[in-house]
């Protein structure tokens, strides 16, 4: 059964100043995962000035940053209690395709509502799509 459904826009160019800039580091530790910051190893992109590596890193972080958004909105809350956005991670599987991961109370909210997040990611033209579709179980 249908629970909700997201979708978000994000734009690479800002996240690219987000994660760059002054405060990227902090950045990136309020608003990815343990798992989403390995994947983007953007500590080392930080140290390597390469402007290919760094678009590249950033339109995954920003379709990354999408699909937190497309969940909130999926989830029919907004961020806020009991959600954060680093408990909201995206990950790839081997094949490539984007799952997410859950942990802390995000986990534990979407244990208790019985739902199955899907997810569909693509960038192009400097912008970012998330889209996300939460089903939940008959009970």
């Amino acid at each position: 059964m249908l629970f909700g459904v997201g979708c978000d826009l994000c734009e690479v160019a800002r996240m690219e100043k987000s994660l760059f800039g002054a405060h990227g580091a902090a950045f990136e530790a309020r608003v990815f995962g343990t798992g989403e910051r390995q994947a983007l190893a953007l500590a080392e992109c930080r140290a390597d000035p390469s402007a290919r590596r760094r678009a590249h890193r950033a339109a995954s972080a920003a379709a990354d940053f999408a699909a937190k958004e497309a969940f909130l909105k999926a989830a029919g809350t907004g961020l806020r209690e009991p959600f954060s956005l680093c408990e909201i991670e995206v990950l790839r599987l081997p094949s490539g395709a984007p799952v997410y991961r859950f942990s802390g109370r995000t986990a534990a909210w979407v244990e208790e509502h019985h739902v199955t997040a899907r997810l569909s990611l693509s960038h192009d033209g400097g912008m970012a799509l998330a889209f996300c579709v939460l089903e939940q179980a008959e009970t």
